[in-house]
């Protein structure tokens, strides 16, 4: 049964925060919360806890579309092709925040996902999500926790969250609630910007 671990994110707890990169550096899975919906997470690093959330999710693990948790800017360059100054100007203005991003790949991209030309990049606002990734040493790999009712979409209830997923990951934090809508995504692997998702994150960057 998942660890359920309270942590506040107007100051997160080292200890605590500690905790948790513990059981991720172990190849656990961790719910955890973000700026926008709850997220489910392991480290970039480890197989097994990949195949594990692609598993859980239903999917072939080369074929998933998870993002990266990134603590900033500066762990782009380890997966992402080089990108021009503009592109660069505009992940400064948005981030951190409600965005994910989609990046042209480069060479080293984790081995599982490497026939994928692109990769989706997050640095969520939430500090309890960077300094897991800071103190974890690399990105983790993330992808939204789905409700089955298509009405709410999103648990935004930690509390329900761990009730629901208990058996099938190894910790769960309580950042307090959620929100219920997910990250706006834009694809800016192309020449022009494309809107995928509009989410939480405003279009005005653009």
């Amino acid at each position: 049964m998942a660890q359920f671990i309270k942590i506040y994110e107007d100051k997160p707890n080292e200890a605590a925060i500690a905790k948790v990169v513990k059981v991720l550096k172990d190849g656990g899975l961790v719910i955890y919360p973000t700026d926008t919906v709850y997220g489910l997470g392991c480290d970039i690093t480890n197989t097994k806890a990949l195949e594990r959330i692609a598993k859980i999710k239903g999917i072939k693990l080369e074929k998933a579309n998870f993002s990266f948790i990134c603590h900033d800017l500066s762990n782009l360059s380890d997966y992402v092709r080089q990108i021009d100054t503009s592109t660069f100007k505009l992940l400064k203005r948005a981030l951190p925040g409600p965005y994910t991003f989609i990046l042209p790949g480069n060479n080293n991209l984790p081995k599982e996902f490497k026939k994928k030309t692109t990769v989706g990049i997050r640095v969520p606002d939430n500090a309890i999500a960077l300094e897991i990734v800071k103190l974890l040493g690399n990105p983790i790999v993330s992808t939204s926790i789905h409700d089955d009712d298509d009405v709410i979409e999103y648990t935004t209830d930690p509390e329900l969250i761990f009730e629901k997923w208990q058996n099938l990951v190894d910790m769960v934090i309580d950042g307090g609630y959620g929100d219920n809508i997910g990250s706006t995504i834009i694809d800016l692997s192309g020449d022009e910007p494309i809107v995928v998702r509009e989410g939480k994150g405003s279009l005005d960057i653009l």
